[in-house]
């Protein structure tokens, strides 16, 4: 029932990133954990509603720039030890740790909710400077969060804009290459791969990429993988799949897993869906699409 409370139980955090390993034969996990645990850490009210999705509480954006690092580690304590228990679970397989992007993050802090529904940039841009020493915050919150899961095991890092795609072409430097960038070289300084996921952004992942140099970019089901392998100079891939395929029949699924397949087989690319599985899905669709990458 309580969604933040099962992020903050380490013990329940190692069974469910597990299970997926446990079942499937799979290269790597994804810590179980949720993006909106940083505004959490940060003293914004958030909770998730059945058939909502995430709510959040007011800003006092004064009392949120003043949280110290110890106060932010110490509320997100049992996420890294989460990380701790599955990395001693986890014989040969890589761990990835993640995190939200800054505009994502500041887009459901100051919207209060999923944007889906409700989502007025203009409204979100009007006062510069509290955009700007929220997301100077944020940058620095983010870093802190990922320095920790790395130093609890994280193999990889990598960054959701879920978001992205909401951004006026215009502001996509000043709002997602930018703020990204920093949080990439921050993760490199420290030897270890990032993934970027600038979902939604279409053409504009070719700027992305060379804007950003993330060590992998990280595809969603509206771009075409013959166009982005031809553009982005050789940087690994990950995703692309629609989730739905996984909704329709063996044929299908061997079909669109096919044509990934067939466009990467000779450049480095990471086969995953281009976005979350959805919760219809049935575990045999994943399976077989396991089998066929196999």
């Amino acid at each position: 029932p309580n969604f933040i409370k099962l992020c903050l139980d380490s013990n329940l955090v190692n069974e469910i990133t597990l299970q997926p390993l446990k079942r499937f034969n799979l290269d790597a996990a994804i810590i179980f954990s949720d993006i909106l645990m940083i505004p959490y850490a940060l003293g914004q009210k958030v909770e998730f509603k059945k058939g909502i999705g995430p709510i959040l509480g007011e800003i006092n954006l004064d009392k949120l720039i003043n949280i110290r690092s110890e106060d932010f580690i110490k509320k997100l304590l049992p996420v890294y030890e989460g990380i701790k228990k599955v990395k001693s679970n986890l014989k040969d397989k890589s761990l990835i740790g993640f995190v939200g992007a800054p505009w994502t993050l500041m887009l459901y802090m100051l919207n209060k909710e999923s944007p889906k529904n409700n989502f007025n940039f203009d409204k979100i841009n009007k006062d510069k400077s509290l955009i700007q020493r929220l997301l100077k915050k944020l940058e620095e919150s983010i870093c802190l969060h990922i320095d920790k899961q790395i130093e609890a095991g994280a193999d990889v890092i990598q960054i959701f804009d879920s978001w992205a795609g909401l951004l006026p072409k215009n502001e996509l430097l000043n709002y997602c290459y930018i703020p990204i960038l920093k949080i990439v070289e921050h993760v490199k300084s420290k030897n270890i791969p990032t993934i970027c996921f600038p979902k939604g952004i279409g053409n504009n992942y070719v700027d992305f990429c060379k804007k950003v140099k993330p060590d992998c970019i990280s595809i969603d089901y509206e771009v075409d993988p013959q166009w982005i392998k031809e553009k982005i100079d050789g940087i690994p891939i990950q995703g692309g799949l629609d989730p739905k395929i996984l909704l329709t029949d063996k044929e299908n699924i061997k079909k669109n897993t096919d044509r990934y397949l067939n466009i990467f087989k000779d450049y480095p690319y990471i086969f995953n869906l281009g976005h979350g599985v959805l919760p219809e899905v049935k575990p045999e669709a994943i399976q077989y699409i396991i089998e066929l990458v196999r």
